[in-house]
């Protein structure tokens, strides 16, 4: 059991790119989801309402944002801003006209750009409390291969096509395991120098069924098949596994995936 793929979504709901290695902190691997895009009333957005942002494809250094030949500061701190995500309401650090201007630009619509500020502790819920950025939720969310090879062999069953992997917009994907959704029952494991506790079964939005090469609405797989066997009692349906980070460190692709206690 190896991590085949570590990708990185550094705006949240923005399409993600893959890397060789990552540092990871208590909310993540570095970079995660600690940008995102706000409207005039600083509510994030989404590919749940603009599935548009699966196309975009900003890029991450240490200090700057790239995005279609552009590059953009990433400012570490400054006045705050209030944002909201769900239910949760807190802060971030304006990111400037330039990147504002550029991503209105490109989707249409007036938005900002914000980041994390330095001092942010968001808790995240669930079995394993953690931290979180504006991720959702949770801090990493984990996908095997054969996972995703038994929903598209029911998919294919049905007469449909198959999806890919980033349909589901994991952070960490796992090869090895010969079993659908072994990742479920993981409660504690070592990926590198880093420790992951479970946190819940990811259950599933709209995205999945948005086309994260470009950015359109491709329903109804892969949820329509996803309701005839993975359907979560408490409503929707589920595919992968959120984590919170319990120990930081260090991940690879290549690295082993240590379990040290599974669900009974």
């Amino acid at each position: 059991m190896i991590v085949s793929d570590l990708v990185v979504y550094p705006v949240k709901g923005c399409g993600g790119y893959s890397v060789a290695a990552s540092a990871v902190d208590l909310t993540g691997l570095r970079g995660d989801r600690m940008m995102m895009l706000v409207d005039d009333d600083g509510v994030f957005l989404s590919q749940r309402k603009f599935p548009e942002m699966a196309a975009l494809r900003p890029h991450l250094s240490d200090s700057s944002l790239f995005l279609g030949g552009n590059s953009f500061p990433v400012v570490l701190d400054g006045p705050r801003v209030p944002v909201v995500v769900h239910k949760w309401q807190g802060f971030g650090i304006d990111q400037g006209d330039d990147a504002a201007e550029h991503f209105s630009d490109v989707l249409g619509r007036s938005v900002r750009l914000v980041r994390t500020p330095p001092d942010l502790r968001r808790e995240s819920g669930g079995d394993t409390a953690g931290l979180v950025g504006y991720a959702d939720a949770h801090a990493v969310l984990m996908i095997s291969l054969s996972s995703l090879d038994g929903l598209n062999e029911r998919i294919l069953e049905r007469g449909a096509e198959p999806v890919p992997m980033n349909r589901f917009r994991p952070n960490i994907i796992v090869s090895g395991w010969p079993e659908p959704h072994t990742e479920d029952r993981v409660r504690r494991a070592v990926i590198g120098d880093v420790e992951l506790a479970y946190a819940k079964d990811c259950v599933r939005c709209a995205v999945p069924m948005v086309d994260q090469e470009t950015g359109l609405r491709d329903g109804p797989e892969p949820t329509r098949t996803l309701a005839t066997y993975r359907r979560d009692p408490d409503g929707g349906v589920t595919f992968g596994m959120k984590a919170a980070v319990t120990g930081t460190g260090t991940m690879a692709v290549g690295d082993k995936i240590d379990v040290l206690e599974w669900a009974s």
